[in-house]
C-alpha cells in the first residue's frame, strides 16, 4: 500500500510538470515567429497529452506549479528565449531520469520518455546560436565593470569619504570606461572579422552590460549618506550581478556555476580590498580632506 501511495505521488509530480510545461510552451509560442511557433504549440499539445495519460493512473487532476510558471516567464522576459530553452532542456533531462524509475510500473511511460527525448532534440534545434556569439562581449562588459569599478569605488570611498562625491566619480568613471570598452570591442571584432558577428552589435552588448553593472554599483551612493554603508551595499550588488550573470552563462554555455562564480567573486573583491588600502594610504600621505 505504501509503495502504491509513493508511486502515485511520483506520478502526480510528473503530472504537475507536464501541465506546467504545456502552459509555458503554449504561452511563449504566441511571442515566437516562424516555424518555432508551431514547434512550441506541438510540444504544448504533447505535454498535455502526457498529462492526460498519467491522469489515468492517478484518477485526479492537478494544477500547474504557478510559482515555477511565473519564474519561467520572468526568466524568459529577462534573459530571452535561448536561456529559457536551455533551462527547459535541463528540466527535460531530469524528467527523463525520473521516468526511467517508474518505467517498469507503467507501460505508457516508455512512449512518454521517447517524446521527451524528441522534445530535447527540438529544443536544441530551436536555439539561435547567433545570440550566443555575443556572450563573450557581455562577459567582457560585466566582468571588466565589476573588477574595475568595485576597485575604483573602494579606493574613492576611503579617499573621499563622501557618498555623493564617490557616486558621481564612480558614475563618470564607469560611463567613460564603458565607452572606451565599447570602442575597443568594436575595433577588436572588426580586426578579427568573425563570420556572423557584427562588430557594432558586439560593441553595443559590451557597452550595455558595462553600463548596467555601473548603475547597480554606484546607485547606493546616491541613496545613503553613510559612505561605508553605501560601499557595503555596492559590494553586495556586485555579488548579486556576478551570481546572476554567472547563472546565465552557466545555463546557456552549459558550464558549472560554482567555479565560475567563486573565481569572479574572488577576483573582484581582491581588487576592491587592494584599492581600498590604496585609498587609505592616499588619504593619509596626501592629506586629502573633503
Amino acid at each position: 500500500m505504501k509503495e502504491m501511495d509513493a508511486l502515485k505521488g511520483i506520478i502526480l509530480k510528473f503530472q504537475e510538470d507536464e501541465i506546467t510545461q504545456s502552459l509555458f510552451y503554449e504561452r511563449i509560442s504566441r511571442s515566437v515567429k516562424g516555424k518555432n511557433r508551431q514547434v512550441l504549440k506541438d510540444m504544448a499539445k504533447d505535454e498535455m497529452d502526457h498529462y492526460e495519460r498519467l491522469k489515468k493512473y492517478t484518477g485526479q487532476d492537478i494544477s500547474p506549479n504557478r510559482f515555477r510558471l511565473f519564474a519561467y516567464f520572468l526568466l524568459w522576459k529577462i534573459f530571452g528565449l535561448t536561456f529559457i530553452i536551455k533551462l527547459m532542456e535541463e528540466g527535460e533531462e531530469k524528467a527523463q531520469e525520473g521516468y526511467k524509475k517508474i518505467l517498469s510500473s507503467i507501460p505508457e511511460i516508455e512512449e512518454i520518455f521517447q517524446d521527451e527525448e524528441k522534445h530535447e532534440k527540438e529544443l536544441m534545434e530551436m536555439i539561435d546560436e547567433r545570440r550566443l556569439k555575443y556572450i563573450s562581449s557581455m562577459i567582457l562588459g560585466v566582468s571588466d565593470a565589476i573588477v574595475e569599478l568595485t576597485g575604483a569605488i573602494a579606493g574613492l570611498t576611503f579617499a573621499f569619504q563622501n557618498s555623493e562625491l564617490v557616486g558621481a566619480a564612480g558614475m563618470i568613471t564607469g560611463i567613460a570606461a564603458a565607452l572606451s570598452m565599447s570602442v575597443s570591442e568594436y575595433l577588436s571584432q572588426k580586426s578579427e572579422k568573425e563570420e556572423g558577428k557584427s562588430p557594432f552589435s558586439a560593441a553595443l552588448y559590451t557597452g550595455f552590460a558595462y553600463i548596467v553593472a555601473v548603475f547597480f554599483l554606484v546607485f547606493p551612493f546616491f541613496v545613503f549618506v553613510n559612505v561605508f554603508l553605501s560601499l557595503g551595499l555596492s559590494l553586495i550588488n556586485a555579488l548579486f550581478i556576478i551570481a546572476l550573470f554567472t547563472f546565465f552563462v552557466s545555463v546557456v554555455k552549459e558550464e558549472p556555476f560554482k567555479g565560475s562564480f567563486i573565481e569572479m567573486a574572488l577576483l573582484s573583491f581582491s581588487v576592491a580590498a587592494i584599492s581600498f588600502a590604496i585609498g587609505a594610504l592616499a588619504r593619509g600621505f596626501l592629506g586629502i580632506e573633503i
